[in-house]
């Protein structure tokens, strides 16, 4: 049973000073990834048996988060009121710094709303974890054509978005720790234009789990970085796409200036 909760702090959580364990302690990356990977595969069973609903991608989620803190990593999430606010679905669009933002943010959305992504295509092809992400019913990109994966987020996103379930859009082409508002395409401010649903600004850091050098999944775990989300306060899309662009820019470069996050230019 996903709790639906109804006063502050919400979903809004603050863990920075965990402890982690000895194993944890003397290997960061091994301790992380042989915990981490138990999530996935037991995930992934039941996703291609069809039993990995929002309950257990919440708990799932939940879990995950825990690893994190048991591997020494700091954890804070802020702004949930936001979701909680929401008189329906919404386009959250944020920054994408790595493979985490998939595994966390169940555990702090699914209590307001239900919840899906834009995503590329090889994480639907991926071995085990595809079957994760085939349940959650993405909306599938090639990044190859742009027009393609406009039509695609347009339609797809429009038929979720019209069933209630909010979609979360990273527009960026792949997954950075500098922040480059060049590479911050506008494709989730059209898609809540065209849908009639607001947007919810989100700033991240994630790199923790950082890009591995050979396979961008795998890279070394830094618990020295801390984890970090922030929701901003939902915002009208029929405002311009251009200036509701700005706002959501604003409000992840101001984050993450704050987190001491490298922002290019």
């Amino acid at each position: 049973m996903i709790p639906r909760p109804t006063d502050p702090p919400y979903c809004d959580y603050e863990n920075l000073s965990p402890k982690a364990a000895p194993l944890s302690r003397l290997f960061p990356s091994f301790g992380f990834y042989q915990r981490m990977t138990r999530i996935v595969l037991a995930s992934a069973v039941m996703a291609k048996r069809g039993r990995f609903g929002d309950e257990e991608w919440y708990t799932a989620s939940l879990k995950a988060r825990e690893i994190f803190e048991n591997c020494g990593c700091p954890v804070k999430i802020e702004g949930t009121r936001h979701l909680a606010g929401l008189e329906g679905p919404a386009v959250i669009i944020g920054n994408h710094m790595s493979t985490a933002e998939t595994f966390l943010m169940a555990g702090f959305v699914l209590p307001f709303t239900p919840l899906t992504f834009v995503v590329k295509r090889s994480l639907v092809e991926y071995p085990v974890f595809k079957h994760i992400m085939i349940s959650r019913d993405p909306v599938v990109v090639g990044r190859e054509n742009p027009r393609e994966d406009l039509r695609a987020v347009m339609d797809g996103g429009r038929q979720r978005l019209g069933r209630g379930v909010t979609i979360t859009v990273f527009p960026q082409r792949t997954r950075k720790v500098t922040f480059d508002r060049s590479q911050f395409n506008t494709i989730g401010g059209k898609l809540a234009r065209k849908a009639g649903v607001p947007v919810v600004p989100l700033a991240l850091k994630t790199n923790a789990w950082s890009n591995g050098k050979w396979l961008k999944d795998y890279g070394p775990f830094l618990p020295s970085e801390s984890m970090r989300f922030s929701f901003g306060e939902p915002l009208d899309s029929g405002i311009g796409d251009k200036v509701l662009h700005e706002k959501v820019v604003a409000f992840i470069e101001a984050h993450l200036r704050e987190w001491g996050v490298p922002i290019a230019g």
